[in-house]
C-alpha cells in the first residue's frame, strides 16, 4: 500500500500548492484595485474612484461568468453537488478534465476578488476532486496522454476514493482545517466509507494544510519574504486564551441555534425558489448562444449592487481612516462601511473580534446583514464558480454579533472575569456557526472545523 500512501501525500501537496496560489491571486488582484483607488483618492477624483471600483469589479465577474459559460459549463457553480452526485453513481461528463480545472479556477479567483458575496470553499472542493482525479489515473483524455504509472489505480473503486481525498484536501487547504477537511468528506461528500480510506484521507488533507500554510509562510502576495517554515499563527487565530463561561451563556447559545436553523431554512428555500425561476426562465429561450448571453447579462447586473457597495464602503472608509478628502457622513456610515469594505474574510474577522462592543451599532449591522443575506442567496446558483462557507460564516456572525449588543445593552459593558463572556465578537462566532449548521446541515464537521479556525 505504499504507492496509495504516496499517491495520497503528492495529491495532498498539489492541493496544498493550489489552494495557497488562490488565495495569493484573489488577495494580488484585490490589492491591485485598491492601489488604484487609492491613487484616485489622493488626487481628489471622487467620481473616478467610484467608476474604477464599479468597472474593475463588473469586468472581472464578466470574465469570471465567460469562462464558465462558454470554456467549461462544468464548472458553473460550486460544484459541490456535481462531485457527490458523482461519487453517489451519477456519471457526468467533461466534470474532472483539464478545461473545466482551469475554467473553474479562473472564474473561483475573479468571483471572489470583484466584491461578489462569495467565498472560494465550493470550487476548490471541485478542483481538488479534479486534482486527487488526475494524479491518481496519470491520463488526459482531452490531450490524449497516459502515463504508465499507478496503473493498478484505473479503476472505478480507487479513482473514487482518490476524488474523496482530493475534495477533502480542497476544503481543508482553503480553512486551514485537516481534521475538519476529513469530517467534511464522510458527513457530506462520500456514501463509501471504510477505516483505510478515512485514515488516507487524512493524510491527504494534513499535507494540504501543511503545504499552504509553508507556503503561505514564504510568500505574500507572491513575493518571498524571506522566513521560510515560520509559521505566524496569531495572525489567524482569533480567540488567543480561554474565556471563562457562565451557565447564562447557553440561553443566547440556544436562541442563536433555533434562529440558524430558521434564516438557514430561509435561505435555502428562498435560494431554491430563485434558482428554480433562474432555470424557467433560461429553459424559455430557445437559441443556446442567446441563454449563455442571458446568462452573462444576469449575472453582471446581479453583481451591480455588490460592487456598488463595495465601492462605496471601501471609499468611506478610505475617508475614515485619514485620506486627504474630507466628507461627511455619520459613524453608522463608517462601520457599515468597514464591514462592506474588504472581502468576506476581513468582514468576519472585524465582527468575530473581542473586545470592541461598541464597535459597530444596530443601525449597521441589521443594514449589513438585510444586504448580505439578500445578496448572497441571489449570488449562488450564479453562472460562476462559487462557495458558500464565507457568506455563510458573514451572515451568522452580523446576527450573532446584534444579539451580543443586545446582551451588552442590557447588562453593560464588562471589566471582571465573571462577565467576559458578554461579548458580540464571541457571539458572532456562535452566530456563524449556527447559521453554516442551519444552511448545510453539517454538525461534527462544521464544529471541528470551527474550533480549528478559532483557537
Amino acid at each position: 500500500e505504499w504507492d496509495r500512501w504516496l499517491l495520497m501525500g503528492l495529491i495532498g501537496i498539489a492541493v496544498g500548492m493550489l489552494g495557497f496560489l488562490t488565495h495569493q491571486i484573489i488577495d494580488c488582484l484585490i490589492k491591485l484595485k485598491w492601489d488604484l483607488v487609492e491613487n484616485y483618492l489622493q488626487d481628489g477624483n471622487f467620481h473616478v474612484t467610484w467608476i474604477c471600483v464599479l468597472g474593475s469589479g463588473l469586468a472581472m465577474v464578466l470574465v469570471s461568468s465567460s469562462s464558465v459559460l462558454f470554456f467549461c459549463p462544468a464548472g458553473s457553480a460550486s460544484g459541490l453537488p456535481e462531485i457527490i452526485g458523482y461519487l453517489n453513481g451519477t456519471s457526468m461528463q467533461h466534470l474532472f478534465n483539464i478545461k473545466t480545472f482551469l475554467g473553474t479556477f479562473v472564474s473561483c479567483v475573479l468571483a471572489v476578488a470583484s466584491g461578489l458575496f462569495c467565498g472560494p470553499e465550493g470550487p476548490m472542493i471541485h478542483l481538488g476532486a479534479i486534482m486527487g482525479c488526475g494524479l491518481s489515473q496519470l491520463q488526459l483524455d482531452t490531450l490524449g496522454i497516459r502515463l504508465p504509472f499507478f496503473t493498478r489505480f484505473r479503476n472505478s473503486a480507487d479513482k473514487r476514493n482518490f476524488i474523496t481525498a482530493g475534495a477533502g484536501a480542497g476544503i481543508a487547504s482553503v480553512l486551514r482545517a485537516p481534521v475538519g477537511g476529513l469530517l467534511f468528506t464522510l458527513e457530506e461528500v462520500s456514501s463509501s466509507w471504510d477505516i483505510r480510506l478515512a485514515w488516507q484521507t487524512f493524510f491527504c488533507c494534513l499535507t494540504a494544510t501543511f503545504a499552504t500554510d509553508l507556503l503561505s509562510s514564504s510568500f505574500y502576495g507572491l513575493v518571498y519574504r524571506g522566513h521560510f517554515g515560520f509559521f505566524e499563527v496569531e495572525r489567524r487565530i482569533l480567540f488567543w486564551d480561554l474565556l471563562d463561561m457562565s451557565v447564562l451563556a447557553f440561553i443566547p447559545t440556544v436562541l442563536l441555534g433555533v434562529l440558524g436553523g430558521l434564516l438557514g431554512a430561509l435561505f435555502v428555500s428562498l435560494n431554491l425558489k430563485i434558482n428554480k425561476l433562474r432555470i424557467q426562465f433560461f429553459n424559455s429561450i430557445p437559441k443556446s448562444s442567446l441563454r449563455k448571453t442571458s446568462k452573462l447579462l444576469e449575472t453582471d447586473i446581479s453583481c451591480v449592487p455588490s460592487v456598488a457597495n463595495l465601492g462605496s464602503g471601501r471609499t468611506f472608509l478610505a475617508l475614515d481612516v485619514g485620506c486627504v478628502i474630507s466628507f461627511p457622513y455619520s459613524s453608522e456610515q463608517g462601520s457599515a462601511a468597514a464591514l462592506l469594505a474588504e472581502n468576506g474574510k476581513q468582514g468576519i474577522a472585524y465582527l468575530f473580534k473581542r473586545g470592541t462592543p461598541g464597535e459597530f451599532g444596530y443601525a449597521s449591522l441589521c443594514a449589513a446583514l438585510a444586504f448580505y443575506f439578500i445578496l448572497s442567496c441571489w449570488t449562488a446558483g450564479s453562472a460562476v464558480a462559487s462557495g458558500l462557507v464565507i457568506p455563510m460564516l458573514y451572515t451568522g456572525a452580523l446576527y450573532g454579533r446584534i444579539i451580543g449588543l443586545i446582551l451588552v445593552s442590557i447588562f453593560g459593558v464588562q471589566t471582571n472575569k465573571y462577565g467576559a463572556w458578554i461579548d458580540p465578537g464571541l457571539f458572532a462566532a456562535i452566530g456563524a456557526a449556527s447559521f453554516f449548521s442551519g444552511v448545510s446541515r453539517l454538525t461534527i464537521s462544521l464544529t471541528v472545523i470551527m474550533v480549528s479556525m478559532l483557537s
